[in-house]
């Protein structure tokens, strides 16, 4: 492709890893062209209050936005939303745009973030079956809420737990249904995912676990009831699904992009793409080799992508330090419980609590042949601090260092 311009800085992206790059790179004095790429409708925004107080009504979205919508222009970065670009060439270094303008750049990021995983059950089309992952979709629940009793959310991961706890504060009776047999029992291990359960029943929401959609009831196309694999019956007006995401890696396959085995673009530990030199990856599609965990890692969680997006903007200014972040998770369902999580743990062997969960203010130390790996706090425990250092170390402490801190 002959290129019609040129830029320093192509990001690809309209999420939270994006604008930290743009905004990373004029704090740290970038004097270059910037361009952003996002397919989205809106300015870059945070997208945890989909599922939280912009789900409820409580907030807008110029609240959500990363930066304010005027920050672009005034900082001399170009955005383009309702833009993809659709193919990247890494050796001649041009992009195709979805406008048919094609670009060469100097360096460029990729920040296309995930799709939602759909399920492909019997009646999985009819009206009244949602998915969220941007405002919009939040925007839809919202709506469609109005006047129904019933609702199921599909999944007990964080997005779950959050819209459940959000449809109930808009007046629905909600049912959790998920394979696992306890919320967040995955990441969490199954005494925290019991206590979790019991705060969400305590709630009202009912849960069912260890199950699955078998398939969704609908009267005149409009769901009516989730049917599960062990053929339960649970009635509903509304059907929220949140079984999770898959990164966006169809343009950096397109492109020829090496892919690691856990599905992101294949990174070093600069977050440097292993293809070429002057493309990087952050956020959800980055797959990066982890000097603190000693293995290639991807995580998915708005904090991890500022973090990341932050870091590629430095090292594309000359910075030469690898990755050393402990990812950090948090999560806040609705005003009955918040937690942080720093890790993550792939597997332990241990779980060592310190404080009460009786108290609701308490952490769980996950450890792995005595070395912690993961660590979550809850109601503000303070602990994340030495958790972090802990886990940076590697140093095998067992569980008596973890009752010493």
């Amino acid at each position: 492709m002959t290129a019609s311009r040129s830029v320093d800085h192509l990001i690809v992206g309209g999420g939270i890893a994006a604008a930290t790059a743009a905004r990373t790179l004029r704090e740290e004095g970038a004097e270059g062209s910037i361009l952003l790429v996002g397919r989205e409708l809106d300015p870059p925004y945070h997208r945890p209050p989909a599922t939280k107080e912009y789900l409820r009504g409580e907030a807008t979205k110029e609240d959500a936005l990363i930066v304010p919508a005027a920050w672009y222009a005034e900082h001399d970065v170009e955005l383009l939303t309702r833009t993809s670009v659709m193919n990247l060439d890494p050796v001649a270094r041009t992009a195709s745009l979805s406008t048919k303008e094609d670009v060469a750049y100097g360096q460029a990021l990729l920040a296309t973030g995930s799709t939602v995983r759909r399920l492909q059950a019997d009646g999985a089309q009819h009206d009244g079956i949602h998915y969220i992952r941007a405002l919009g979709n939040a925007d839809a629940v919202r709506a469609d809420a109005e006047g129904q009793e019933r609702a199921v959310v599909v999944g007990g991961s964080y997005l779950g737990c959050e819209v459940a706890a959000s449809l109930v504060a808009l007046g629905l009776d909600v049912t959790i249904l998920t394979q696992e047999a306890e919320p967040l029992e995955r990441g969490f291990g199954a005494v925290v995912g019991r206590w979790i359960r019991g705060v969400l029943e305590a709630h009202g929401v009912t849960f069912v676990g260890s199950d699955e959609v078998g398939r969704f009831a609908a009267v005149a196309d409009r769901v009516s009831g989730v049917v599960t694999g062990a053929g339960r019956e649970l009635p509903a007006d509304l059907v929220v699904c949140g079984v999770g995401a898959s990164p966006d890696v169809m343009l950096a396959r397109r492109a020829g992009f090496e892919l690691g085995p856990l599905g992101g673009v294949r990174c070093d530990a600069a977050l440097r793409t292993a293809t070429s030199r002057d493309v990087f990856a952050a956020g959800d599609v980055c797959e990066y080799g982890s000097v603190v965990h000693g293995r290639p890692i991807r995580v998915e969680h708005e904090d991890h992508a500022e973090q990341q997006g932050a870091h590629v903007a430095r090292t594309m200014l000359g910075a030469a330090e690898p990755y050393r972040t402990v990812p950090y998770f948090f999560s806040d369902v609705g005003d009955w419980l918040s937690f942080e999580y720093v890790g993550p743990a792939a597997h332990w062997d241990e779980e060592v609590v310190r404080g009460r969960m009786d108290d609701g203010a308490f952490a769980v130390y996950y450890l792995q042949d005595g070395a912690v790996r993961g660590c979550l706090s809850v109601g503000g425990f303070d602990d994340l601090e030495a958790a972090r250092t802990l886990i940076a170390s590697g140093e095998a402490v067992g569980a008596g260092g973890v009752r010493a801190i």
